[in-house]
């Protein structure tokens, strides 16, 4: 019986990737006077490595070989991501990443029919409350019965692991939960983690390998806005993901 939606957050709550990270990770170059960049189609290649640290360490690994590593470049690296992080949730708190399509809608009624809501994501514990507080509600944080995120468990996504850490902190098995993801990553992350996966994708995503999921869809729709249905089972179809049609795909 499904009894939890698990939620990632950067690209399947809100866009937040093109439009905030990315331009939170610039400001915080020039805050620290680095000649860094991330442009548009750049950032699309960076998203490989999940994990802000992570990523700022690939781009300096792969596409900066000029750069010379000061000696306490993790530090800086830290830094840099607080920064970064400043950056970002001044963007949610001035109302500038809205959610996507159906989110709102969906985890409305979810909880409303007494399902239990949790959030699996890379990011940082601050950037998800600030999101889910000023795109979501007031008490949007309150709404997630665990939120699992940032570094609270070593390995990121593709590991497994987060998703393992939320599933355990709820008591609940995998064949209880469905998980949301947008990402190649992502969906390797859920599935290893025996969860089932409806897929969302974004600009950045539409092209990622999403072998398994149980429905890869344009976004979960609107009554005036429906999805689209990517995936070989049901392409071209449109509708609104209700949790009527959630639990008829979840069997």
């Amino acid at each position: 019986m499904l009894r939890a939606l698990l939620f990632d957050v950067d690209g399947t709550l809100a866009d937040t990737e093109r439009d905030g990270h990315r331009v939170a990770f610039n400001a915080a170059f020039r805050e620290f006077g680095l000649d860094w960049q991330w442009d548009v189609p750049l950032y699309g290649q960076l998203l490989a490595v999940t994990g802000g640290k992570e990523r700022m360490k690939y781009y300096v690994d792969r596409f900066r070989p000029d750069y010379t590593r000061p000696e306490d470049f993790d530090d800086l690296v830290a830094q840099l991501h607080k920064a970064k992080t400043v950056h970002y949730t001044r963007m949610l708190a001035e109302g500038g990443i809205p959610l996507r399509p159906g989110v709102k809608r969906l985890l409305t009624e979810a909880r409303e029919a007494g399902l239990i809501l949790g959030v699996a994501t890379t990011t940082t514990p601050e950037n998800v409350t600030e999101l889910l507080r000023h795109s979501l509600a007031e008490d949007g944080p309150e709404w997630f019965a665990v939120i699992a995120a940032g570094d609270i468990v070593p390995a990121k996504k593709p590991a497994p692991d987060i998703y393992t850490w939320a599933m355990e902190n709820l008591g609940l098995a995998a064949d209880e939960c469905l998980a949301f993801e947008d990402s190649e990553n992502g969906i390797r992350a859920s599935l290893g983690a025996g969860l089932k996966t409806v897929i969302t994708v974004n600009d950045y995503t539409r092209a990622h390998d999403f072998t398994g999921a149980l429905a890869v869809l344009s976004d979960l729709g609107e009554p005036n806005s429906p999805y689209t249905r990517l995936d070989g089972a049901g392409a071209g179809e449109q509708g609104m993901l209700d949790l009527a049609r959630l639990r008829a795909w979840f069997g």
